[in-house]
């Protein structure tokens, strides 16, 4: 009897886990380099960055004056910033099986490097590329930003 509780209660602790861990969103791509002062904002809070960090949509990096970081994406796109720089990463998507694919970021300042990875190959429409001044569509490509405040 108090074996079968223990297997209800378990069962019932399981159940209401479940939804909080299918609603964890998936990484969008991991820090591979960091130098300097970098950070990653996420909800209106500003940690530093580490390399192995995850990157999700809707994160911002930000490099201070001595900063440099580097992100590799799930898509394989690479992103590395330098000093006194800032891009927000919109959207990620990368779900080649369901067919949904996309990439939009937002170039806030400072200079940036962009490798394309796969979805830019899969579906070169999808990638948004977003300065204050213009927007670049990407079709499979390698690009440096520059962007002064």
């Amino acid at each position: 009897m108090k074996a079968r509780r223990l297997s209800l209660a378990a069962v019932a602790i399981l159940a209401l886990a479940a939804p909080a861990f299918a609603q964890q969103p998936s990484p969008a791509g991991r820090v591979k380099v960091v130098s300097g002062s970098a950070f990653i904002v996420r909800a209106g809070s500003t940690v530093p960055a580490k390399v192995g960090q995850e990157l999700f949509e809707s994160d911002s990096l930000r490099t201070g004056d001595d900063g440099r970081i580097g992100v590799t994406f799930e898509d394989d796109t690479r992103l590395s910033l330098g000093p006194a720089s800032e891009v927000r990463l919109d959207t990620f998507r990368y779900a080649p099986a369901e067919g949904s694919l996309g990439m939009a970021m937002r170039f806030l300042r400072g200079v940036a490097v962009y490798v394309s990875g796969k979805i830019a190959k899969l579906a070169p429409d999808s990638i948004r590329l977003e300065t204050p001044s213009a927007i670049v569509g990407v079709r499979g490509t390698t690009l440096a930003i520059n962007v002064r405040e």
